[in-house]
């Protein structure tokens, strides 16, 4: 679960320190440049450390760079809202990838749970993302800039863990059945002579 909650705080660290860095000033620019600045340094803090970046890694930095350089030049704050939605539309768009959840699981999960599960779990994502697409795009349409920070840092990140504890708990009961499974085939086996 460790190794998870690091690669997900990882790949949404722009996000987060956007929103810890408005919610404290109250700056809608501050924190754009902050969160941007933040992205291009965890980029050039993986390749340092010798880390080939995945597709995760660029998507995020172009994301930082282009989304961010388009909300400080357009200083439209309809458009900053909407910009979570292009996110979360190309994460679900590379949540497709077949397989691309098993980045995130432990050795010990691979082995003991089915690859359909993962890779339904993975276009289970995908949907999640897309559906918080379309959410923030009647949101920032709707609603004030006040009403949308707190949907896509309350209601959006709260989908996310929620939908992280549900798979994490399906995982964990699928993972407990079949060791207990097999430790009971191991007890009745005949023992040698």
């Amino acid at each position: 679960m460790r190794t998870a909650l690091y690669q997900l705080g990882e790949d949404f660290l722009s996000t987060i320190v956007f929103l810890i860095v408005y919610f404290v000033s109250g700056k809608l620019y501050l924190a754009i440049g902050v969160a941007m600045a933040g992205g291009i340094g965890q980029f050039l803090l993986l390749k340092r450390r010798g880390r080939t970046p995945d597709i995760m890694a660029w998507l995020s930095l172009v994301m930082v760079i282009a989304l961010g350089g388009a909300s400080l030049m357009t200083k439209d704050s309809r458009f900053i809202m909407a910009k979570p939605s292009v996110v979360h539309f190309a994460i679900g768009v590379v949540m497709l990838r077949r397989g691309w959840l098993a980045r995130y699981m432990p050795e010990f999960v691979k082995q003991n749970v089915p690859e359909s599960v993962l890779v339904g779990s993975g276009y289970a994502w995908a949907a999640l993302m897309f559906a918080l697409g379309l959410i923030n795009l009647y949101v920032a349409n709707r609603f004030s800039i006040d009403v949308w920070a707190w949907f896509i840092s309350v209601y959006a990140v709260g989908a996310k863990v929620l939908a992280f504890l549900i798979q994490y708990a399906v995982i964990w009961v699928m993972i407990r059945r079949k060791l207990r499974a097999a430790a009971i085939v191991n007890s009745t086996a005949p023992l040698p002579p």
